[in-house]
């Protein structure tokens, strides 16, 4: 059925009053109500778009997930030069949780209570394609710093826990920000990080294979 524009306005506050409501309370603590509350509409309403918490779950779950992967992907597989890819990921990526400030620790708190959501979301993909695809356009660059196929996970797992970490961890780095004599405000500290972060991982790499 072809949806008009009231139902896709209608469907499109849903969506972003339960995403602030997941990534506020989790799934277990969120309620219907609040969340039709929040979209302004009423709770039969609500169900008539959603018939239950689970199922608009997992909507806001795989939209949000999906849009996350298919930017890091849709980058590290364009035919720009690696160092560009890094770069443009740590802008990229990061402006992504500015934007979605909680989805690092709703997306672990939920994987971490429902792995198996995760796994039936993207269990299918081929990331040994993925990980060929990219070692092949780059191949003289990863073996000019040294980066074999096997080193792929831990250089990616690397690269990525560089952005989502000060976010799953906002608090505990604020504190240490203020201890330390920050002046700014952490969306300061995270907009200067899209440049450290990535020349970080650009001349590390540089050095790999100069051991």
């Amino acid at each position: 059925m072809v949806k008009n524009d009231s139902e896709k306005q209608t469907e499109e506050k849903i969506f972003e009053a339960a995403m602030a409501v997941f990534e506020e309370k989790g799934f277990a603590a969120a309620r219907m109500q609040e969340i039709a509350d929040r979209a302004g509409i009423n709770k039969s309403l609500l169900h008539y778009y959603f018939r239950s918490k689970d199922q608009l779950f997992e909507v806001v779950f795989n939209k949000l997930f999906e849009k996350m992967f298919s930017m890091v992907i849709g980058i590290f597989m364009s035919d720009k030069p690696f160092e560009e890819k890094i770069r443009e990921y740590y802008c990229e990526h990061i402006r992504f949780f500015q934007q979605n400030p909680m989805l690092p620790i709703f997306i672990m708190s939920e994987i971490s209570h429902n792995p198996e959501r995760l796994k039936k979301r993207f269990g299918n993909i081929d990331y040994t394609k993925i990980r060929d695809s990219v070692m092949g356009f780059h191949a003289e660059e990863m073996s000019e710093y040294g980066i074999k196929k096997e080193d792929w996970v831990q250089f990616m797992i690397t690269v990525v826990s560089l952005t989502i970490f000060p976010f799953a961890a906002k608090e505990i780095v604020k504190m240490f920000l203020d201890q330390t004599g920050y002046t700014k405000g952490f969306d300061d500290f995270m907009n200067e990080r899209k440049v450290f972060a990535s020349e970080f991982v650009i001349n590390a790499i540089k050095h790999m294979n100069k051991k």
